[in-house]
């Protein structure tokens, strides 16, 4: 009986917080460079029930012999193991604005160990002077000319310098190719790679950064990785609305259902204690 009351439990648990993942990706649906999360729930090591009896052997001294009969397997919950950020490219949006540019994944070499492609970002940087990464280019100019984020974080180069302009009149090649309108080039956007996505952590503002702080090497100098850029263009959120709308009610009816067990499980406890148990 007890324990159905901790396997309803870990089931609502469970589905609570696959809801709060589903939701915090609706709210961020228009967030330019957004990438969705995707929750993993698995199931605790089952249990293998066994009958003790014993068989009397008949001798002198009436011996007996334990015998374990097997009665079947009892789960004993679930839980959300992770969360782990869906990499894919978002569609383009144009702007029209010149500090507005995307990234276009290109080639991406697939990593041996998770098996799925690398990923490629800004480089930013982090106010503890370390790198930040980031999809949204959805920059702007300060007041001393430097290219930031709309957090007002600083854009590196591909050198790691922040990257000082005039004004706003210039143009962004392909190649992240910066060239003022007198037609010198600037600088060179910054543009790092993660092999393995999932050594990545994920912050607030669509930030990312190495689970130790340190650096990722440039994307311009990794064998195999191919890209390009856009500007006067955003990269939108990869959030599938639709999807995201099916699978919040999908978990919001297995949270209705676990809910529901665990009042059948309440019902048959007070009745065991307040009924049965003044016989």
């Amino acid at each position: 009986m007890f324990k159905g009351f901790y396997t309803a439990m870990s089931g609502m648990t469970a589905q609570q917080r696959k809801t709060e993942v589903l939701t915090n990706n609706m709210a961020n649906a228009n967030t330019p460079g957004y990438k969705s999360d995707q929750s993993t729930i698995r199931a605790f090591p089952d249990m293998l029930m066994s009958a003790i009896t014993s068989n009397g052997i008949p001798t002198k001294h009436g011996l007996n012999v334990l015998k374990a009969t097997p009665v079947g397997a009892l789960n004993t919950g679930v839980y959300m193991q992770e969360t782990l950020a869906n990499y894919a490219q978002g569609a383009l949006q144009q702007t029209g604005l010149s500090t507005d540019v995307a990234l276009i994944d290109g080639q991406l070499p697939i990593d041996q160990q998770s098996g799925n492609p690398g990923a490629i970002f800004f480089r930013i940087q982090h106010p503890d002077g370390n790198e930040a990464y980031t999809r949204n280019g959805n920059f702007t100019l300060d007041g001393q000319g430097n290219l930031v984020t709309s957090m007002g974080l600083r854009v590196l180069d591909s050198n790691g310098n922040p990257i000082q302009l005039e004004n706003d009149k210039f143009t962004i090649s392909p190649q992240g190719n910066i060239t003022d309108e007198n037609g010198v080039q600037v600088a060179q956007l910054g543009v790092a790679f993660s092999t393995n996505t999932d050594v990545l952590m994920k912050q607030d503002n669509g930030l990312f950064r190495m689970l130790e702080g340190e650096a990722l090497p440039s994307a311009y100098e990794v064998e195999g990785v191919t890209f390009g850029m856009q500007q006067q263009y955003l990269e939108a959120s990869n959030v599938d609305a639709s999807q995201s709308m099916t699978n919040l009610l999908t978990a919001y009816r297995a949270y209705e259902a676990n809910q529901k067990v665990l009042q059948a499980y309440d019902k048959s406890m007070d009745k065991a204690v307040n009924d049965i148990g003044r016989v």
